[in-house]
């Protein structure tokens, strides 16, 4: 935290459940965003080690460039602190090869975060064959080397073990801070009318331009309607260029806010808006539906991969082709049904027993719990059989 992605409430949820458990936690992250005070983010019982970071324009860490501005620093941090018992590591591939050279260095064990599978994500995009291949590499040897690998999904567990059939992979699931995005609170309005929110990274993957066009067929009958995005990410610039051609002020945009300062927006929200474009990384999972039911809101899914199910079980929204027409028609649905405080109740607290970080953040604490007690058990069979006499090339090995 507060970095605006899904990786930092599920790692601030580890780091939390870690310390609840009696560890002693360090996190090596980067400095704040611009905007956001490093102190508000503290985490009872952890210590946060931060640093600068080179950010693109938009103020993401994203690109070879900000990668390295933060592993080859975060190699030398981990280096000069004292040894850890076990480090967790989230991608990308290029954080696991430094961590996974740190800890052969510290003579200790990591375990891998695998949110997602980067090698697959770069092949669906438009990247040249021999970047994929390098990404691949890079994957394979910082997920090989880790101790345990840690998944979200138990689609993505099966695709890790295809991918890399030596690892143990654990899959400990994903969520939302539903301490933070729940149902009661200030409720946010855009003006006069209903609106709907796109809230968090629009990128490539995403391909959120399926909202502008359907909204642009929602408006001829429902005006007063609007369509608010708001965070940042590579489409943003695409995005601001197609609402220049609907009517002045349908569609809003945003900076980037903090989870308590983003609530209001999505309990104020008629419906909140997801997709995963058709032609890239089917298995994506855009975290900001979790938030949006956990707040009660319903969720206007479009695209393919494991949200269309998602938004469509339990009746928590609607999950559509990746068509505008389609889009528009589950808008118009949208703005036709009310949703009631009743109805919220019952979506927010589907959430909380379906998908809290809390629940997340204590199983991936058993898994790494069990390899560091397997560990020292070995080491102390080690230790006993050196004892006896029995060290590797010892007559009693031997024997």
């Amino acid at each position: 935290m507060p970095e605006p992605a899904a990786a930092s409430y599920r790692l601030a949820a580890l780091a939390v459940a870690l310390s609840d458990s009696g560890a002693r936690v360090r996190v090596v992250t980067t400095r704040a965003p611009r905007g956001f005070a490093d102190d508000r983010f503290a985490l009872q019982g952890v210590q946060i080690d931060r640093a600068p970071v080179l950010r693109d324009r938009t103020g993401y860490v994203r690109g070879y460039l900000q990668y390295m501005s933060f592993d080859l620093p975060a190699l030398l941090r981990i280096l000069l602190a004292t040894r850890p018992d076990f480090i967790v590591v989230e991608p990308p591939p290029t954080t696991g090869c430094i961590v996974r050279v740190a800890a052969r260095i510290k003579r200790t064990r990591y375990a891998y975060f695998a949110a997602d599978i980067w090698s697959d994500a770069v092949l669906a995009t438009t990247a040249p064959r021999a970047v994929a291949r390098m990404v691949r590499a890079l994957e394979r040897w910082a997920v090989e080397g880790a101790d345990i690998v840690l998944s979200t999904s138990d689609e993505s567990t099966e695709r890790l073990k295809e991918l890399f059939p030596s690892v143990r992979v654990v899959t400990v699931g994903n969520g939302i801070d539903t301490g933070v995005f729940v149902p009661e609170g200030e409720v946010r309005s855009d003006g006069d009318g209903p609106y709907f929110l796109y809230a968090g990274t629009a990128s490539e993957v995403h391909g959120a331009a399926v909202f502008i066009k359907a909204f642009q067929q929602v408006l001829a009958h429902r005006p007063e309607a609007r369509l608010v995005f708001i965070g940042h990410g590579a489409d943003y610039d695409e995005l601001r260029a197609a609402a220049e051609k609907l009517p002045d002020g349908a569609v809003r945009f945003y900076e980037r806010l903090s989870p308590e300062e983003l609530g209001p927006w999505i309990r104020g929200a008629v419906a909140t808006l997801a997709s995963v474009h058709p032609d890239h990384y089917h298995r994506a999972f855009p975290t900001k539906m979790y938030a949006s039911v956990a707040c009660g809101t319903p969720v206007i899914y479009s695209g393919i991969g494991p949200g269309r199910q998602f938004a469509t079980q339990n009746r928590l929204g609607w999950g559509v082709d990746y068509d505008s027409s389609r889009v528009a028609e589950a808008m118009r649905a949208a703005l036709e049904r009310t949703v009631d405080a009743q109805e919220r109740t019952r979506i927010a607290e589907w959430a909380r027993r379906h998908v809290s970080l809390d629940a997340v953040g204590r199983r991936a604490v058993d898994a790494v719990a069990a390899r560091i007690a397997d560990g020292t058990a070995r080491s102390a069979r080690a230790l006993r059989k050196q004892a006896a006499g029995e060290e590797p090339g010892s007559r009693a090995a031997q024997r």
